[in-house]
């Protein structure tokens, strides 16, 4: 952990859920980043097993036609946790992709998670909005992101994790930083994974 953040592999993932309680996977988007380089994302839709609802489709526009004939979570969990397997874990207030991911991929369990909104109050403190979208803004993450991409969609969402990953852990104003430095003091214990 206290080798240089880009000496590690992660991937930045976003879900897209069905508005359910609890919500069931609509759409998944990882993100890689190697050697500190943000790579080519890969992105799947789901046919959840309850109806999406009228505020879900709101958010993300996604209606239930769109995954009609999507495969089920359970026939796509294997490869959607080959490119988790190994990886740290990124995401923007992670602990709900996490839950999300936990019953569409049974048994994926991640040895490190970097919780993106944590990090960003913590090294970015005094911000009035930690929104992802907030911080796209405000540090001009979504310049140049290509055409057809929008927020609330995974894909979109993934990439602007990972770019705002990049920003907070390769600051212009001092030296990269470690995933130690990431991870801070907000450990849980000695629980696994690690949440912060």
């Amino acid at each position: 952990m206290t080798q240089p953040w880009n000496g590690h592999r992660y991937v930045v993932v976003d879900v897209e859920g069905n508005g359910q309680r609890p919500p069931d996977l609509v759409e998944i988007a990882i993100v890689p980043v190697e050697d500190g380089v943000i790579g080519e994302g890969r992105s799947w839709l789901v046919r959840p097993p309850r109806p999406i609802t009228a505020m879900a489709r709101r958010i993300h526009r996604i209606g239930d036609d769109e995954v009609a004939a999507a495969p089920l979570a359970g026939e796509v969990a294997g490869e959607i946790g080959e490119h988790l397997d190994g990886a740290v874990f990124v995401a923007h207030n992670a602990h709900v992709d996490l839950d999300v991911i936990g019953r569409a991929v049974p048994g994926y369990t991640p040895s490190l998670v970097v919780d993106t909104l944590k990090a960003a109050r913590r090294l970015r403190p005094g911000r009035m909005s930690y929104k992802l979208g907030s911080l796209a803004d405000a540090f001009g993450l979504a310049d140049g992101i290509g055409v057809g991409l929008r927020p609330h969609r995974a894909t979109y969402d993934a990439l602007i994790c990972a770019r705002l990953l990049v920003h907070l852990a390769a600051p212009q104003d001092g030296p990269p930083l470690t995933l130690a430095d990431l991870v801070g003091e907000e450990r849980t214990g000695d629980a696994a994974p690690t949440l912060f």
